[in-house]
């Protein structure tokens, strides 16, 4: 069974000649549900060629329009990529929901060599003429902030002014906030991760993309529940993270909505990975768990064909 539809609540800073757009991007993006399935296709920068070449990962996923194809052809709520990415192939792939990745580094210089800085690539101006001159479905845009870092001051920043001039326009915003840097000592601990889904309710964010936390002892979807709380009005997904059984997948996607309070996921890997078919029947499972309300043996099965 489908969620009820959400009721948006459309923040002060979106202008009233820019409610109808806001509304009609979120409502489309969460089908209408307030839940966000993320298909996530920035990590050609992020991880290089790490996750489209190799062993265990199909010959499909070493071209950049294997992600456009899955995104094309499986039910997705938003597909998440850099611009000149949407830019190559988007013409090919109108009907394709986008988000916009407006910062993305790569994983060459490690955090013990310097803290993580990743300045906009592009403004949300930028966005919005590329969205009137492509025609394409523009439906917000993302943002990554390393919470911890000592350049932290600059992603703070460069987000607060993204989030505010996305909703001038009428874009929602998704910011990925990871803490990372020689001050943080775990990334995956359950209460600075809650203190990062409070970083993106003071910035306005309409969603938060954090690390599934990971603390010893503690089963992980009640751990997640702190940061669902400190989110408030900001709503909560997790990263996919590394490919991981299918099953056990769904389930995790399944504890983390029911148990935790999340409001969604942001899959990559775990979907583009896979040889075509089956990485749309993959997306198709993960869509029917998180808007959907189908069970995880439902969703399997969809999965399995």
């Amino acid at each position: 069974m489908a969620s009820e539809p959400t009721q948006v609540k459309v923040p002060a800073d979106v202008p009233q000649a820019s409610v109808d757009s806001f509304m009609k991007n979120y409502m489309t993006i969460t089908r209408e549900t307030g839940r966000l399935m993320l298909y996530a296709g920035d990590q050609k920068v992020e991880h290089l060629n790490d996750d489209f070449f190799g062993e265990g990962i199909s010959s499909d996923d070493s071209s950049p329009e294997h992600l456009f194809r899955v995104a094309d052809k499986a039910r997705i709520g938003v597909f998440a990529t850099q611009l000149g990415l949407i830019a190559r192939y988007g013409r090919d792939y109108p009907g394709v929901p986008y988000l916009v990745k407006l910062n993305s580094k790569t994983n060459i210089v490690k955090t013990s060599q310097r803290d993580p800085i990743s300045p906009r690539w592009f403004g949300v101006r930028e966005v919005a003429d590329f969205h009137k001159n492509s025609g394409l479905r523009i439906m917000g845009v993302g943002y990554t902030i390393y919470l911890g870092s000592e350049y932290e001051s600059t992603m703070l920043l460069e987000a607060a002014q993204t989030v505010y001039e996305a909703h001038l326009r009428g874009y929602l915003t998704v910011l990925w906030i990871y803490p990372r840097g020689k001050a943080v000592k775990d990334e995956k601990d359950p209460h600075l991760i809650a203190g990062a889904a409070g970083v993106a309710a003071c910035l306005g964010s309409d969603f938060v993309k954090v690390n599934y936390p990971k603390k010893e002892g503690v089963n992980p979807a009640e751990a997640l529940k702190e940061a669902v709380l400190a989110a408030g009005r900001t709503k909560l997904v997790c990263a996919g993270g590394e490919s991981d059984d299918a099953r056990l997948f769904l389930q995790k996607l399944h504890d983390q909505i029911h148990v935790a309070g999340a409001a969604g996921n942001a899959t990559g890997r775990n979907v583009h990975q896979k040889p075509l078919q089956e990485a749309i029947r993959m997306c198709n499972a993960i869509y029917a768990v998180t808007v959907e309300d189908r069970t995880v043996e439902e969703a399997y099965g969809i999965y399995t064909g």
